[in-house]
């Protein structure tokens, strides 16, 4: 499967792919009140596009503020509202974040993209 570019912004680039039962985006730079409009809606028409799991690899992203959080939030009700899961891979700076908030269950944190994948429900 070939990843294909998201435009995001000139902050927040990604790459989607598409698989039989999930997504996998994979991003760099910064998920912040810049970025996050577009993030979320870019990432929020894939979901309705399907398929509903989503694999969110965060593990290259330099920064994430409050409207990150928001975002990844929202995402996260939207795939379980369709009927699928959300699951987001962090490095050390994204998991700090989110822990400041203590959303690390609620948004399914894993180490590694061969994590997440062990956890996508099968359709």
């Amino acid at each position: 499967m070939i990843a294909e570019p998201l435009n995001i912004t000139v902050s927040l680039r990604g790459t989607r792919e598409v698989r039989d039962n999930y997504q996998l985006f994979r991003f760099t730079g910064l998920l912040d009140a810049f970025s996050e409009p577009t993030f979320r809606k870019v990432i929020g028409k894939c979901i309705d596009e399907g398929p509903k799991n989503i694999i969110l690899d965060l593990s290259q992203i330099d920064f994430v503020d409050s409207s990150g959080l928001g975002a990844l939030v929202q995402l996260a009700k939207q795939a379980q509202n369709a009927g699928g899961t959300s699951q987001i891979v962090t490095n050390a700076r994204v998991t700090q974040t989110v822990k400041l908030v203590r959303l690390e269950q609620f948004l399914s944190l894993r180490p590694s993209v061969e994590a997440a994948l062990e956890n996508v429900k099968q359709s």
